[in-house]
């Protein structure tokens, strides 16, 4: 049976991230939101976040989604390029979107579905471990890693390296599509300006 795209699930937005334990913060990324439906090894779909069917505008990702070895997945994340420090940046990205598909990267941020299972109820936590380990280095895919510390360092040191922001997630929150305050996205709105 062929996967459908689930409608992602969307983060508040809020002054600045939210203190406390239970909460796992990653960085903002300059893309394009994105979600990846396997529904086998060979039938592999690129969705934007309002459905439409990007898949031949992401042939790299495609690709690196075949290598993942998975009978079937649902994988939320954003789509990026880099400049020339390596940081996400949105113009870069709009320069090779319908010019490279091979100059893209997949930041895997969550997992919607896996081996038949619809995985939205158990929480993020959990949900990113598994990710997590069907990951493979090198990969055009890679994972959006929680960043140590507490939430007003991660803010202030995102800002200062001239990244988009901060998103906020409940390490127990269970997938729901549209908007949510079990996930907050804090923007660094001193943003160092694109080359």
């Amino acid at each position: 049976m062929r996967l459908k795209f689930i409608p992602p699930m969307k983060p508040k937005l809020v002054d600045k991230p939210p203190a406390g334990d239970g909460w796992l913060h990653e960085i903002k990324l300059d893309g394009y939101r994105t979600q990846i439906v396997v529904s086998a090894p060979d039938d592999i779909q690129v969705f934007s976040s309002s459905g439409a069917d990007w898949t031949r505008k992401y042939t790299g990702i495609v690709d690196a989604a075949r290598d993942l070895g998975v009978e079937n997945a649902i994988i939320d994340g954003e789509v990026v390029a880099t400049n020339a420090a390596g940081l996400p940046d949105f113009h870069a990205l709009q320069r090779v979107i319908h010019a490279d598909p091979y100059a893209m990267i997949f930041c895997a941020f969550d997992l919607l579905h896996l081996n038949g299972h619809d995985l939205r109820d158990i929480g993020c936590k959990a949900r990113r471990e598994m990710l997590f380990g069907l990951i493979r280095p090198g990969s055009r895919i890679q994972f959006s890693e929680a960043l140590p510390g507490d939430a007003a360092s991660i803010f202030y040191l995102v800002g200062q390296a001239g990244l988009e922001g901060v998103v906020s997630k409940r390490a127990d929150s269970k997938y729901r599509s549209g908007p949510s305050s079990s996930w907050v996205k804090a923007k660094c709105w001193k943003r160092r300006p694109t080359k």
